[in-house]
């Protein structure tokens, strides 16, 4: 005669706290990783020491004696001094204020449209995994149309119909932006939502959100977090180029897509006007970048002894 194995409520909350103690040491271990992976990895930590020097600095940009706005032109084109330490622009206006400045709006937009770009996809995303079915066919369709259009011309147009300045920045740099995320939180979900302790709050009753909001999305965060870390370095990337070609923020604000464009006619006789702005987002973008690398290497899944 077979054994029958009877299975109670009590055992699936067994179940499913084992695993929660799984998952909560993989969760003490992370920043454990992430240390570890700065310590040994040097441009990683001079990229880190970078973001951190950028961001204080352009939070502290009104502490400046100049005004980034005021314009003199008694005091145009100055060149590099103690009291000017990058000269002055065609306006009179302090280099340095103006790209501390210019450095607020590039970073707002990265952070900005990095945010809501994660919050559309993972959203997006989830679901998709979770539910499957036809939902999933229309919302990965609706994804590969996404993927699929010529972005960075769209933006153009777009930007061009549109009220050129910050909001519509934020805005189209996000519509554009969310697919990918939503490509790789749907791979995530679809694996997560086979383990036993996710199977096993289903069989007891939880509905779709909870199971979504406390065992899922927590789960899935590495991937996430990396996908948003290269995420501003992708939007402040793209913020220059539309900047630069006069699709971005407006006079008289200051972003450093906005600083290369003003800087182009005096390259060849003044061409610090170029490099300053030109240098701050290359540096800005491979730091994100080597921070994702970071991010991606310390959060990949290891198994808990």
């Amino acid at each position: 005669m077979e054994d029958k194995i009877t299975i109670t409520e009590q055992s699936f909350q067994r179940l499913e706290e084992k695993e929660t103690e799984q998952v909560t040491g993989y969760r003490h271990s992370v920043w454990k990783e992430i240390r570890k992976e700065f310590l040994s990895n040097k441009a990683a930590l001079f990229s880190m020491v970078f973001l951190s020097v950028i961001l204080i600095a352009v939070l502290l940009a009104p502490l400046s004696p100049y005004d980034p706005y005021e314009i003199d032109i008694s005091q145009k084109m100055q060149g590099m001094s103690a009291s000017h330490i990058f000269g002055t622009d065609d306006y009179g206006r302090d280099y340095l204020t103006r790209a501390l400045y210019g450095g607020r709006v590039s970073l707002l937009v990265g952070f900005c449209s990095m945010f809501i770009t994660v919050i559309i996809g993972t959203t997006i995303g989830v679901f998709s995994g979770y539910i499957g079915g036809k939902l999933d066919m229309i919302l990965m369709r609706f994804t590969d149309i996404f993927l699929a259009l010529p972005s960075m011309l769209l933006m153009i147009v777009l930007n061009t119909i549109l009220q050129p300045g910050l909001v519509t920045l934020i805005f189209v740099l996000s519509l554009f932006s969310w697919a990918q995320v939503a490509r790789i939180t749907r791979a995530e979900t679809m694996s997560v939502k086979e383990r036993d302790y996710v199977i096993a709050t289903k069989n007891l009753g939880a509905g779709s959100l909870r199971i979504a909001f406390n065992h899922i999305i927590p789960n899935i965060l590495g991937p996430v977090v990396v996908a948003a870390s290269l995420g501003v370095a992708s939007a402040i990337l793209m913020e220059s180029s539309l900047s630069f070609l006069g699709l971005g923020v407006q006079i008289p604000v200051a972003s450093w897509g906005s600083m290369l464009q003003s800087a182009q006619v005096h390259i060849l006789d003044t061409p610090r006007l170029a490099i300053l702005p030109g240098v701050l987002i290359m540096l800005t973008v491979l730091s994100f970048n080597l921070l994702g690398d970071v991010l991606r290497t310390a959060l990949e899944p290891k198994i808990v002894k």
